[in-house]
């Protein structure tokens, strides 16, 4: 397509598409035809745009007006594809983004949200996202790409989330699981945009989810479906999001669609069909998605964080931690080495298990981060490297992952070399296990594990060195795709640990501040 004088927009297409085109598209004229193919110009205008991207196939890249009306607001220049992402949401009313985690498409939608409200072409607008994102991600972007734009948290009490809802703000932000407490407020409140992040959350037509996000959504309503891994269990899952967004492209019942994409092999098995990918990629348009391998303007290492709020239980005793050592060390001297121990202890809280002074183990809720873990893994589209220092806490993820029938194994000090070279072998060369858990300390140096494009953070260590080198454990020769790191986070201690990890500050010689700047806030 040709932009003419900033204008219109030129191009040649079949006759009978041309025919529709002028049919339904006020502003746009065939200047000439033959052989069955015609030159249309449409005026450039976004009602137009519209149109034309319902009348024209996939493979044809509309322009938006985006690019010529738009100021990209913000403290970041968005990358290139950014602003395409951008410019296929204003086109599209019922769309997907399936974009890899770490393009930067939380950015990208919010550019276009705010552009069709700046265009009055919507007025308010509802993300819905798991908790650990609502905050780190949602709140944290709007604030740096559309600071204009007020934003509410609807999280906490039935009352609490009303209160949110009754002052009106341009940008609502709620949990799944928050729908139905507010359902009435929600759909009293105007929201002409609904946008779902990590949409596989509502897959399954069956769960109270997808049907309380389905009762809030309206025919006119614009609705935009976000996951960076789409049907990644089963083509089958792709029925849930098509019924959302696109019910015409499935049929009306969910078992209908199951035989269409999966065959029954035994009584308790089914295969995909033979043409299942075909089906599912019919079925989930339209969309747009960019690996991070495809974003050449993003950076090599992508450093992230996901904010894992603790759980009752672990506020409670952090809390009690910092009293009882307070209590034991008033008067004393400050030194290196009690700093380190209440600072471990808290750490430890925040991971999961603490060691008691009777030499066991208090283990705790992990709750909020353990589901943060599992998103991330779902998301990821190789294998993950999670570390975690604690050797307690490792066992803990450990269990959980394979609960969930998520593959993983771990290394830590009392797994032999021998244990341990077979472990990485296996994570290198086979698809199991999905998942590694390493104690830092265990794998820091001269091992590469580039079957991996993900890092988490567990908790943080505390050396500058450990922390470059597990970062470093995919990042070498024979790595072909761009990387993430995550660093999980929900207590002030570990805030403050990643923020000067990042700056290369060596924790070891800043522990009496730490320690001073933990007990200030008690």
């Amino acid at each position: 397509m040709e932009i003419v004088e900033d204008s219109a927009v030129r191009f040649q297409c079949p006759t009978d598409v041309a025919q529709d085109i002028t049919k339904y598209i006020k502003k746009s004229e065939v200047i000439s035809s033959s052989n069955d193919i015609a030159d249309v110009v449409v005026y450039w205008g976004l009602e137009e745009m519209q149109r034309l991207a319902r009348l024209t196939p996939s493979t044809i890249k509309v322009p938006s007006p985006i690019e010529r009306d738009y100021k990209w607001p913000g403290l970041y220049t968005p990358m290139d594809h950014q602003r395409d992402t951008a410019r296929f949401l204003t086109l599209h009313r019922r769309a997907f983004c399936f974009n890899e985690a770490g393009t930067g498409k939380t950015s990208s939608v919010i550019w276009a949200a705010d552009y069709l409200m700046s265009q009055g072409k919507i007025k308010r607008m509802l993300v819905v996202c798991p908790l650990s994102i609502m905050q780190a991600a949602w709140q944290s972007d709007f604030f740096k790409t559309a600071m204009h734009r007020t934003v509410g948290i609807a999280h906490g009490s039935a009352e609490k989330r009303r209160k949110v809802f009754d002052e009106k703000t341009d940008v609502v932000i709620i949990n799944y699981d928050g729908i139905e407490i507010v359902e009435k407020e929600i759909k009293l409140g105007g929201f002409d945009l609904v946008v779902v992040d990590e949409a596989n959350y509502v897959k399954t037509v069956s769960t109270r989810r997808w049907k309380a996000l389905n009762r809030v959504v309206t025919p006119s309503t614009w609705l935009w479906l976000m996951t960076g891994t789409p049907a990644a269990q089963s083509p089958a899952d792709a029925y849930g999001l098509a019924r959302l967004v696109n019910p015409a492209s499935v049929p009306k019942y969910a078992g209908t669609f199951k035989d269409m994409v999966m065959q029954k092999v035994s009584q308790f098995t089914w295969v995909p069909r033979f043409n299942a990918q075909d089906i599912v990629f019919k079925t989930l348009q339209p969309a747009i998605r960019y690996t991070k391998d495809e974003c050449l303007d993003l950076p090599d290492v992508l450093y992230t964080t996901r904010e894992v709020p603790l759980t009752p239980q672990q506020e409670k005793y952090y809390k009690q931690v910092k009293k009882d050592w307070y209590m034991e060390t008033s008067g004393e001297e400050v030194t290196v080495v009690n700093a380190g121990v209440m600072l471990t202890k808290l750490l430890q809280v925040s991971a999961g298990s603490i060691y008691s002074n009777t030499k066991g183990v208090i283990e705790f809720d992990v709750s909020n981060r353990m589901t943060a873990l599992k998103e991330i893994i779902d998301e990821a589209s190789h294998k993950v490297i999670v570390f975690c220092p604690f050797r307690h806490s490792i066992e803990l993820i450990m269990t959980e992952l394979r609960k969930n029938n998520i593959t993983c194994d771990t290394i830590h000090g009392d797994v032999t070399m021998h244990k341990r070279t077979e472990i990485f072998k296996n994570f290198q060369e086979s698809k199991d296990p999905q998942v590694l858990v390493i104690q830092p300390q265990s794998a820091s140096h001269g091992v590469t594990l580039h079957a991996a494009n993900v890092v988490v953070f567990w908790s943080p260590v505390m050396s500058v060195e450990t922390y470059i080198q597990c970062c470093a454990r995919m990042d070498r020769a024979g790595q072909k795709n761009k990387m993430t790191v995550v660093h999980l986070q929900g207590s002030p201690v570990e805030t403050r640990i990643y923020k000067m990890l990042q700056n290369k500050i060596d924790t070891h010689t800043k522990l009496v501040d730490l320690y001073k700047e933990e007990l200030a806030d008690a």
